[in-house]
């Protein structure tokens, strides 16, 4: 596609995204994207809900509840806007991202972020073998085939507080028992976000103009990422240093904890075991193991480059983020996830 300019567009032509509709505004991930939004100040924000949705929306949000069984009330919903954010949990229905991306299309959309939220989309081996890439990949073509909208992926890793505090089957921490699983020699390094960068990922993306003004402008434009990933990280680390983080935020001594080493790949085919016998849970340690593999499918950053410095991301403190992770396994925050 040639590039195109926004003093080249007939009148009428907005470089700017205003309205913004997200689903998912009162999820985990969800409501830090609404914060950063809101925080711009750039954005008409709307959630879309469904109409029995008992979550709480942040105020400033413009609510619009739907049916997912009738198509026309999804493209109703969303008439007007200029970008759509799909955030939804791995259990969602496999049919709900297709049903508002055929109702994006159909509302003239011109730019969703559909779910992705995790590791490389473009990584197709790993995708496989955490039985997720395909499905994000047909929602992209689907995007793609309809002709009506252009999609971004959100490439932010883990969620940096919640891997850490959920338990061993995730970054191998065990705050209660003090113990922490490593893989491998635990110096494997992937790229993980908070969900306060995660919100800026996408508040500043959103916030870039549409096209360059000219061919002089050279500034960083939505354009750029048509139909591509956008990568950004809040650190670069392994689970040696996330260990340190956690020492120097807790006071304890390596002594303390019991650190025990496992081999990654066996870890993995543990967790596929565990879920082929229907245990939910394998799911998850397959999940995150996978991304510790030495082929360095979960650092992203080195293979793709980041675009922190794009968006304007700052940099985050590593012992601020862990008190954090320590913070929501402390209040009980994970205490009915069964993890």
């Amino acid at each position: 596609m040639a590039q195109e300019y926004a003093r080249k567009q007939p009148e009428g032509f907005k470089n700017v995204i205003e309205n913004v509709a997200i689903v998912g505004a009162g999820g985990q991930s969800g409501k830090f994207i609404v914060d950063a939004l809101l925080k711009n100040g750039k954005h008409k924000v709307t959630a879309i809900t469904r109409a029995d949705s008992t979550n709480n929306i942040a105020e400033g949000v413009h609510v619009k509840k739907v049916d997912y069984n009738d198509p026309a009330s999804l493209t109703d919903a969303l008439k007007g806007q200029d970008a759509l954010v799909i955030t939804m949990g791995v259990t969602a229905p496999e049919d709900q991202q297709t049903k508002l991306i055929d109702a994006a299309a159909a509302a003239g959309v011109p730019w969703v972020l559909p779910n992705e939220f995790g590791g490389d989309g473009l990584n197709e081996e790993a995708g496989k073998d955490i039985f997720l890439g395909p499905r994000k990949k047909a929602a992209r073509d689907q995007i793609e085939k309809l002709g009506k909208s252009s999609w971004i992926g959100i490439a932010c890793g883990f969620w940096y507080e919640y891997s850490l505090g959920c338990g061993p089957y995730t970054y191998g921490f065990d705050f209660k028992k003090k113990t922490v699983t490593m893989y491998d020699d635990g110096t494997t390094r992937i790229n993980t976000s908070t969900w306060p960068q995660t919100g800026r990922e996408v508040a500043n993306l959103l916030g870039l103009k549409v096209l360059p003004e000219d061919e002089h402008d050279k500034s960083a434009c939505l354009a750029q990422f048509r139909n591509r990933f956008v990568y950004a990280s809040s650190f670069t680390i392994s689970q040696k240093k996330m260990f340190e983080s956690v020492l120097r935020v807790t006071g304890d001594s390596a002594d303390d904890w019991q650190v025990t080493y496992v081999p990654v790949k066996e870890a993995y085919q543990e967790g596929a075991k565990m879920l082929a016998s229907g245990k939910r849970i394998g799911f998850v340690q397959l999940l995150y193991s996978r991304s510790f593999f030495p082929d360095g499918a979960g650092n992203y950053g080195a293979s793709r480059g980041l675009d922190n410095d794009k968006l304007g991301l700052p940099r985050e403190d590593l012992d601020e983020a862990t008190k954090e992770g320590i913070r929501l396994r402390e209040s009980g925050y994970f205490d009915n996830m069964g993890l």
